[in-house]
């Protein structure tokens, strides 16, 4: 079988052209990054659980009537997806005070907030994706002011879904990003959840020790990132049948 294309290869995932016209073949990959990539390694296994964690909340999503581009799994590492026009944002849902903005405002990391904040980044390495208000937003035709209010409504829906999720097995939601993706159909646009939903994207502690379960274990030396992965989906009762392969990663054709 000849070797798919290769669409795009971001930091921890790649895009290959999917089997039907609108749809791609996302593939998780093991790789590590952190700092804007400065920090890099290779964690045996992650890309397996974040394509399983992933799935589970884009399935419960979806079923809640939340859209997102998630179609279904195909195999350990890959999902088939909608092809959507990413909106260059980074959505992020804020619950407790931790990373950039207790550095920023000054708040004592683990500080819970008053109500969930949503800020937004523009998306660029280069740039070190730096936040911008919704006046930048709206500006530079990156969304509209009704884009905006759909992508807020969207976020708060996807904050109160996991969050209520983690809590009921004993994980505290602390923030998390998610993009947002057009869809078009027809003259029809509609907005959709895309990317993923991992602990690479979220930050996660446990409710009664405050022991991170999320990429700040990677980021600050804390651990095994693996190992904090495997107890989130172990307590969300998702873990592949046969455990997560620690073996080198192979691209299905």
């Amino acid at each position: 079988m000849a070797r798919r294309k290769k669409i795009y290869e971001g930091k921890a995932k790649i895009l290959y052209e999917g089997p039907e016209p609108g749809t791609l073949v996302q593939y998780f990959k093991d790789d590590a990054t952190a700092f804007n990539a400065e920090k890099k390694d290779v964690i045996e296994g992650k890309g397996v659980l974040n394509n399983r964690l992933s799935e589970f909340f884009m399935t419960g999503l979806n079923n809640l009537g939340v859209p997102t581009h998630f179609i279904k799994r195909l195999n350990m590492r890959e999902q088939l997806i909608r092809a959507v026009e990413i909106i260059p944002l980074e959505v992020v849902v804020r619950n407790i005070a931790a990373g950039s903005i207790s550095k920023r405002l000054g708040i004592e990391e683990g500080t819970p907030l008053p109500r969930p904040i949503v800020e937004f980044y523009y998306k660029d390495d280069a740039l070190g994706d730096p936040m911008v208000t919704e006046e930048h937003i709206i500006a530079f035709g990156w969304a509209s002011q009704q884009d905006l209010d759909d992508i807020v409504a969207l976020a708060l829906r996807v904050n109160d879904f996991v969050s209520g999720i983690m809590m009921g097995v004993g994980i505290k939601l602390v923030d998390f990003k998610i993009e947002i993706g057009r869809i078009w159909e027809g003259d029809y646009m509609r907005l959709v959840v895309a990317d993923e939903i991992s602990p690479d994207s979220c930050r996660l502690w446990d409710a009664h020790t405050g022991q991170k379960l999320d990429k700040d274990v990677f980021r600050r030396d804390l651990g095994n990132l693996a190992d904090a992965y495997t107890e989130v989906a172990r307590r969300l009762g998702v873990l592949p049948q046969n455990g997560v392969p620690r073996g080198k990663p192979t691209l299905i054709n």
